[in-house]
């Protein structure tokens, strides 16, 4: 077994300032650490239990497959608030059948983003003997 200590997702993005300036601003992540000089310097953000690493550069895109799960309290507030930001809303908030809130967006090199809100009644909020 392999003892994992702490994980992040790293993301090599084709422009790191223009990635910097949405998962900083347009998203309003709050910073980890930042570390090294230059334009290609990096950036970890929070991600509620994990981290988001912006670093390096790619020449492609990440990977098309490539999307990022993230949970809100209050999906309608982010839609506003992330529209009002110049976010790209792929999708519009909507309940899905499996229960979950759901809203898409994508981040500068087209990354797609899923903010979720999980309801009240839903199962993955129920905790036996509580």
């Amino acid at each position: 077994m392999v003892h994992v200590l702490s994980s992040r997702t790293l993301l090599r993005p084709t422009d790191p300032d223009r990635s910097r300036a949405f998962y900083g601003g347009t998203l309003g992540l709050a910073v980890h650490r930042e570390f090294g000089t230059g334009p290609e310097r990096g950036t970890v953000y929070f991600l509620g239990g994990g981290f988001l690493e912006v670093s390096g550069r790619s020449a492609q895109p990440p990977a098309p497959g490539l999307c990022l799960w993230l949970q809100v309290a209050d999906i309608d507030a982010a839609h506003e608030e992330l529209r009002s930001r110049g976010a790209t809303v792929l999708r519009e908030p909507r309940r899905e059948p499996w229960g979950l809130v759901e809203m898409w967006i994508s981040d500068p090199d087209g990354v797609r983003i899923v903010l979720v809100e999980i309801p009240e009644d839903h199962p993955l909020r129920y905790r036996p003997g509580i």
